[in-house]
Parts: C-alpha cells; sequence; structure tokens
C-alpha cells in the first residue's frame, strides 16, 4: 500500500471512531471522554499502519512499543484523573456559548478537529510503517529523547497526582522545581524522538509532527491556557512563575535574578 493510500485508510478509521466516541458524548452530555482517545487514537494509528503494511522491522517493532506503552499510559492516567468528575470547564464553556447546537457542532469542532490533528501529528508513526531499511546512527538517536520525554510525561503526571492528594498551594518540588510543566515539556520530547525514529531524508516532511505538537503545548492548549487560570489565583503561584521555567527544565533563578 502505497503511504497516500494508507494516510486516508488511517484518517476513515479516526474518523469513524471519533464519530462513535462523539454519539456516547451526546448519549452522557459530556465531550470531555474525547481526552481518553487522545492517547489511544495513536496506539490504533500505529497498529494499523503495521499490519496494513505488512513490514516487520526494528524500526515499525520500535514506534509501535514507544506509541502503544505512551499512549495507554496516558489514556489511563486520564480515565483515573477524570473519573466521577463534570465535564471539563472547557468543554463547558464551548457548550454554553454553543447552547442547543452544540450538541452537533461538538462533532465538528471537537471530535474532528482532534482526529485531524491526531492524524496530522501521527504523520511520523504512519511513515515509519513503511519503512524497511535499517536503522542510522539519528534514527537511534531519536530512542533516548523519546525514553527522556516519557520520564518527564510519566514523573511529572505523578507527582501532579501526589501532590492534589496531598493537598498544598503550589507544586515546586521533584521535577515541578524545574520546569512549571514538566509533563508538556515530556510529551514534546516524545514527539520529537518518534519523529527522530521514523525520520528518512526523502520524507523530512514528517517534522511537521513534532513542530506542530510543540507550537499546540506552547501556545494553545497547554501552557498557554492553563498559565492564563493559574496566574492569577495566588501570590504564591505568581513568585513560583517568577523563580521557576515555563517549559524547558531550568535551575530555580534566584532572587537576584528575577
Amino acid at each position: 500500500m502505497s503511504v497516500p493510500d494508507l494516510l486516508l485508510v488511517n484518517a476513515v478509521i479516526v474518523c469513524v471512531l471519533t464519530a462513535m466516541l462523539w454519539l456516547v458524548s451526546v448519549r452522557i452530555k459530556d465531550v470531555s471522554i474525547v481526552d481518553l482517545f487522545w492517547g489511544t487514537g495513536f496506539v490504533v494509528i500505529v497498529w494499523v499502519s503495521v499490519f496494513v503494511q505488512e513490514i516487520i522491522s526494528l524500526r515499525s517493532g520500535l514506534l509501535a512499543a514507544c506509541t502503544t506503552l505512551w499512549g495507554l499510559r496516558l489514556s489511563i492516567y486520564l480515565g483515573v484523573r477524570n473519573h466521577g468528575r463534570p465535564e471539563d470547564y472547557r468543554y463547558a464553556e464551548m457548550r454554553q456559548r454553543r447552547g442547543d447546537s452544540f450538541w452537533w457542532l461538538s462533532l465538528f469542532l471537537v471530535f474532528w478537529l482532534q482526529a485531524a490533528v491526531m492524524w496530522m501529528v501521527a504523520l511520523p508513526l504512519q511513515v515509519g510503517a513503511t519503512v524497511a531499511s535499517e536503522m542510522q546512527l539519528l534514527n537511534w538517536i531519536g530512542a533516548p529523547i523519546w525514553l527522556v520525554g516519557f520520564f518527564f510525561e510519566a514523573v511529572g503526571d505523578y507527582q501532579l497526582a501526589r501532590f492534589k492528594r496531598r493537598g498544598g498551594v503550589v507544586l515546586d518540588q521533584g521535577l515541578w522545581k524545574y520546569t512549571r510543566h514538566p509533563n508538556y515539556f515530556g510529551n514534546a520530547l516524545i514527539w520529537w524522538g518518534l519523529t527522530l525514529i521514523a525520520f528518512e531524508p526523502n520524507r523530512w516532511w514528517t517534522i511537521l509532527s513534532p513542530i506542530l505538537m510543540t507550537f499546540l503545548l506552547l501556545k494553545v492548549s497547554g501552557v498557554a491556557l492553563l498559565e492564563r487560570s493559574l496566574a492569577g489565583r495566588s501570590a504564591e503561584y505568581r513568585d513560583y512563575m517568577k523563580r521557576t521555567s515555563s517549559f524547558i527544565p531550568l535551575p530555580p533563578r534566584r532572587e537576584s535574578e528575577r
């Protein structure tokens, strides 16, 4: 199967699955369930790509294993975290603004929009499954980058969950001492790592994947969105912002450097 045909197959599958999820959201009146599919959707894409292409190589196996470990961990984490909670405030605000039309608009504004972003971010996974050549040095470099990213995301999520259970004003310990968003930083590294594992010079356009993901994390749905809601909460958090890097882990700033 050609790369364009594979991309089309995955696009159709993702659209169908998110449409089915949308029907469930209409039934339960909660579109937050779309977030649970974010990690799992990539797992579906990578395994469809591997099986359709029937190319079993170290590269495709590594991409499938890394994506599965990351995607399932993320979906399970979000499922446990969101269990019993009301609809996420972002979607609740959209529901309020759109009124009675939100139930059908959400298919396009939430579910199929996420499907489109997912399909584009997953370009390295889809292309990597079509490459039968041996891995080169640049591809091998992607593996430790992915591992560091997975560490920051998983450990950052664990430390945040533990902090919320115990209570407190500001989480400024562990990885959160060096970056205000270790989980987002880790997620960006994960996609740079996967892209390097899959990278082939004649398919350079797969680099759009980590660029898009990093942009979304920094400017749209990650750091920027969360900081707007957190900055006004307390003087302690504003002080934390002054001394701690927003994204890339760095030593905390001293008082004289602020």
